[in-house]
Parts: structure tokens; sequence; C-alpha cells
């Protein structure tokens, strides 16, 4: 099973930060970004997550809830949490359900070496739970902007 455009995103339920298990049908009736990063507390993650942070009144307002997701576990998620001050939930998928089923996992070089990792990426669902757009391989400047901007238009 993959999400597809234009398609309702398929059932899962994943571990999340504050204790609580993530669905897609928990949202139902709230657009839901859902960004996926490579590490916590690594530079690019920490500053693609605290902007999203910034944004938070933005998303709200736009009737949107924002989770991110990495392969950390969920003592490390709450550490980076507390760390940035992040007002929403982060996604432990150590089982790498959710990478597959958005095929986030991609080989990188890391230090002029071949590694498996996720590939930056952000997914923007409708209150339906409909997939409707999705960024891939982005760079980080003007990123939450751009998701913003789709948000507000659904």
């Amino acid at each position: 099973m993959t999400a597809v455009l234009g398609k309702p995103i398929p059932y899962f339920e994943i571990p999340a930060t504050s204790g609580l298990v993530f669905t897609p049908s928990a949202c139902q009736g709230r657009k839901v970004v859902m960004y996926f990063y490579p590490k916590d507390s690594t530079p690019g993650c920490t500053v693609e997550s605290m902007e999203f942070r910034d944004a938070i009144d933005d998303f709200t307002k736009a009737n949107t809830l924002i989770v991110g997701i990495s392969r950390d576990n969920l003592k490390s998620h709450e550490n980076f949490k507390r760390k940035i001050e992040l007002p929403f939930e982060l996604l432990s998928d150590t089982e790498e359900v959710l990478c597959q089923l958005f095929g986030v996992m991609k080989m990188k070089n890391m230090y002029g070496k071949q590694v498996r990792g996720i590939e930056r990426s952000t997914f923007l669902i409708d209150e339906a739970g409909v997939l409707r757009h999705e960024w891939r391989g982005l760079k980080i400047p003007g990123h939450v902007q751009d998701v913003l901007k789709a948000a507000q238009s659904l």
C-alpha cells in the first residue's frame, strides 16, 4: 500500500509523543501536514521543525494540524520536542511503516558513503483524509510558507 495523490491515505496507527497513537481517522475534519525529516536534533531538521513551530498560529487558523515524522524513537522525539519547544506531536516510525507508505526512503551520500535514509518530504492531507500535495527532496528555505499557502488554499 502506498499513498497516492488525489486518493484517501491508507489507515495506519503510529506511536506519537505525549503518549498518543496517531491515526488518520483521528484527524477527520482537519487538514494535516506530515513532514518527514531524517533525524532529531540535526541542524537542518532543527531549522525545519522550528519554522513549522513558528508558523503554528497560521496553520491553526487554516484548520491544519502539523506532525513531524522520523525513524527516531519516542525518547529521542520527546527530548527534541522539549528542547526546541514544539507545539505539535512527533511520530516515531522506527518500523518504517509511514516511510514505506509515503515512499520517502532513499539512498543518500553521507561523508562519501551510501546510506539509506529519509528524503526530506512533506505531505498535505485534506479534511476528508485525501492526499492533496506532496513536496519531495525539498530545500528548507521558504518551504514552510509554501506548505502554509497550500493549506490555506484547500
